[in-house]
């Protein structure tokens, strides 16, 4: 059996990325997984909207991974640069606690207490390093 699949972004705006604070007291990515028939572009698009109340264009694929969400449960994970279409500020929905533009150079492996996972980690890293502005290529 494969790994359910959820689609990530990576937004960076003005030095700082998005992030949201889950449930498991983690800091994640905006997204989540696509709806049957929804392509990866789509489904982050509309899960950016409904997560943070923002308007995204999505660009580059970037590294994959398996996470185990919890003990036993993994997912694959596809992140994706993204590029802000509107304004930034953000809305939390109530699928998380709290919503931050965090500036990168205080980007690590705990941020105010909370752990930022690795794999999201190096997707930042790994966006931090791509042109900003999306490509126009068929995801």
């Amino acid at each position: 059996m494969t790994d359910p699949i959820s689609v990530k972004g990576v937004l960076i705006h003005q030095d700082s990325v998005l992030l949201l604070l889950n449930e498991r007291g983690e800091w994640d990515l905006p997204g989540g997984r696509p709806d049957p028939g929804e392509d990866h572009s789509a489904a982050l698009m509309r899960e950016v909207q409904e997560e943070a109340g923002l308007v995204v264009e999505v660009g580059a694929a970037l590294s994959d991974y398996r996470f185990e969400v919890l003990p036993g449960r993994f997912v694959r994970i596809l992140a994706f640069v993204c590029r802000l279409s509107g304004s930034s500020d953000v809305v939390v929905s109530d699928e998380h606690l709290e919503i931050r533009w965090l500036p990168l150079a205080e980007l690590g492996e705990r941020i105010h207490g909370h752990r930022l996972p690795s794999g999201y980690l190096g997707a930042i890293r790994q966006a931090m390093d791509q042109p900003r502005s999306p490509s126009r290529r068929s995801v």
